[in-house]
């Protein structure tokens, strides 16, 4: 496997591919290590647990390298993870591509920032190697369908032209996108604090945290468990070290669900086919960007409105009633009279010239209200290409800090959920604020780090704080301020390092029991489906699960052992994977046998992926 990139991506991906499937790995970089930061993996540990081993060293007379609980061994040597060879290269160039082995490589992903980069080595990529199994990070999904029909029909004719269109059936490409991978799972955590959503083929999954009763959900309900979360005391009183904690148990199996009452789980709450549509449908309406009669004019406009409509009809009808003239005569003169037009009642009964002179005042009174709402008008459509304020009285809505490529992602995707939005940007060129102006989604233009810009989004009646900025400390500094305003409200964080994010969401929940933290990191729900991508999987979506991934993954039943001629219930394998739905069918019992030709949506965990392969 090859893997090209410039930023936190690219090695999450190699150690994805190194530590989890045991594969091969090649990993080109840019030769200024400051700009790309290394995997947490694969990166040095803290001084003090560095000073800890050389004191624990020395005590014992070794030499010997040791890895971190739940990482692997440090590098050897050479510096580097037995399995991977690392290349810097300043450009990708074709004699690049050629040192790292592309003629030779089973699968290569070019994970650059940069769209047209990952472009350009893609079409030598193909051309190096036709078989080659290609997976491309682009932000711009239409133009990777086009990018994916084209390497793949060059693929065709290539291995066409070397010797049969059967050579090419290995070749493959596939389009992703860090951004549309992480959204969903990101706007899911600010929304409801505890749901998933995994959507294929009209196929829509929805997971849920809740306590386990005294029965716990099984098969035999319905509700299959995908996870039993961490447990312990807050506070810390558990013992001498802090809190003692239970790890997270990824797809247990229905004994250990039914000794786990009382304890958090992520549950199965909801397997349908073309499910969601109700819910996309008034979003899609209010996402037209055509605003609604009723956003032209204020409240208080439409109510003067309404008082005078009233009082022209109240005249029409008391100038009937005086004068006993035709209704719609009565109408007509009490506009004339209303608009001042030169018609004056001298040789009219008295009756007739009152209501002449009350028409006089109304119109008055209606002609700088016709003026405000001209102005007013004018104002709504010269504003509908600008950016939102907060509205008055909001609450209940997201507070989305950051509108870069996650940012922007998140965004539409809480639009999409019919969720309220107020965005929080910095930088006035950010590519999310043409998305948030056309979706007309309110923006507050400002450092969110200042003292005020929170407050002009409305924080203390938000409903959750999703904090995506690239930048650790900025997300970190605007969740601390949050919560000293409202310590009970959820914050979702997006953190880059494992380490830092697991203290800060450790802290922050000991600090705040009362309230929801999350942490998640892009690369981390990201590379999981670059990797399966790479090696031919259908990666459906990512599930965090505390600092760990559940993934969903389709499968083809032909050619695995462990799925073929089994019951559903046969083939799962309690802390690798579960089938949970076999595609084309409304409904999959425990006891059907799957077949050939049968696909399947399994969750699994990463290593349990692996094995699958």
């Amino acid at each position: 496997m090859v893997v090209c990139g410039d930023d936190g991506l690219a090695h999450r991906l190699a150690a994805e591919l190194r530590g989890v499937y045991g594969e091969q790995v090649t990993l080109v970089v840019p030769p200024n290590e400051r700009t790309v930061r290394p995997p947490v993996v694969g990166r040095a540990r803290s001084a003090s647990a560095a000073l800890f081993d050389r004191v624990v060293s020395a005590a014992v007379g070794t030499v010997g390298r040791t890895g971190t609980a739940g990482q692997p061994a440090a590098a050897p040597p050479g510096g580097r993870p037995e399995g991977e060879v690392v290349l810097e290269a300043a450009e990708l160039s074709e004699a690049v591509l050629a040192e790292a082995g592309v003629a030779r490589a089973a699968a290569l992903a070019l994970v650059y920032d940069d769209d047209e980069t990952n472009i350009r080595a893609a079409l030598t990529a193909r051309r190096l190697n036709p078989r080659l199994r290609l997976v491309l990070r682009l932000y711009n999904r239409r133009l990777g369908q086009h990018i994916e029909e084209l390497l793949d029909q060059a693929a065709a004719l290539a291995a066409g032209d070397d010797g049969g269109p059967g050579a090419a059936v290995e070749a493959s490409t596939t389009v992703l996108s860090d951004a549309d991978t992480a959204a969903p799972a990101l706007a899911a955590t600010a929304v409801a604090g505890t749901s998933r959503v995994v959507q294929t083929e009209g196929l829509l999954l929805r997971a849920v945290e809740r306590p386990l009763s005294g029965d716990g959900p099984g098969t035999e309900t319905g509700l299959l468990t995908l996870a039993l979360l961490s447990g312990g005391d807050p506070a810390g009183t558990d013992g001498p070290f802090g809190a003692v904690e239970q790890q997270p148990r990824l797809l247990p199996d229905d004994e250990e669900v039914r000794q786990a009452t009382g304890r958090q789980a992520v549950v199965l709450e909801h397997v349908s086919a073309g499910a969601g549509t109700e819910t996309a449908a008034p979003a899609r309406r209010a996402m037209t960007g055509v605003p609604p009669l009723g956003s032209l004019f204020s409240r208080r406009l439409r109510w003067s409105l309404a008082v005078l409509v009233g009082c022209v009809v109240g005249l029409a009808v008391a100038l009937r009633v005086v004068t006993g003239i035709h209704p719609l005569r009565a109408f007509y003169i009490t506009l004339l009279d209303l608009f001042a037009i030169d018609d004056p009642a001298l040789r009219e009964p008295l009756g007739r010239q009152l209501l002449q002179l009350l028409s006089a005042f109304v119109g008055l009174l209606l002609l700088p209200v016709l003026l405000a709402a001209a102005l007013e008008a004018f104002g709504t459509f010269r504003t509908a290409s600008a950016l939102r304020k907060p509205p008055r009285g909001l609450s209940g809505h997201v507070v989305l800090l950051g509108l870069g490529k996650i940012g922007t992602r998140v965004l539409t995707r809480l639009r999409e959920l019919g969720i309220p939005v107020v965005c929080v940007e910095s930088d006035p060129e950010a590519r999310g604020l043409a998305t948030a102006r056309r979706l007309r989604v309110p923006v507050v233009l400002g450092d969110v780090t200042q003292e005020g810009v929170l407050e002009a989004a409305q924080i203390q009646r938000a409903q959750a704080l999703l904090a995506v900025t690239s930048s650790d400390t900025t997300n970190l500094e605007a969740v601390l301020y949050a919560r000293s305003v409202r310590p009970d409200l959820r914050v979702v964080l997006r953190l880059y390092d494992d380490d830092f994010a697991t203290a800060v969401y450790r802290t922050l929940r000991t600090a705040y029991p009362q309230a929801l933290t999350r942490s998640r990191s892009v690369t981390h729900l990201a590379a999981p489906a670059f990797a399966g991508a790479m090696l031919g999987r259908q990666v459906l979506g990512a599930v965090a699960v505390e600092r760990r991934v559940l993934l969903f993954a389709a499968v083809d039943v032909d050619g695995h052992p462990q799925l073929e001629g089994r019951t559903v219930r046969e083939a799962f394998r309690a802390g690798s994977w579960r089938v949970l739905a076999l595609l084309g069918r409304a409904d999959t019992s425990s006891s059907h046998v799957l077949e050939k030709g049968d696909r399947v949506v399994v969750a699994a965990t990463r290593r349990g992926l692996a094995e699958l392969r």
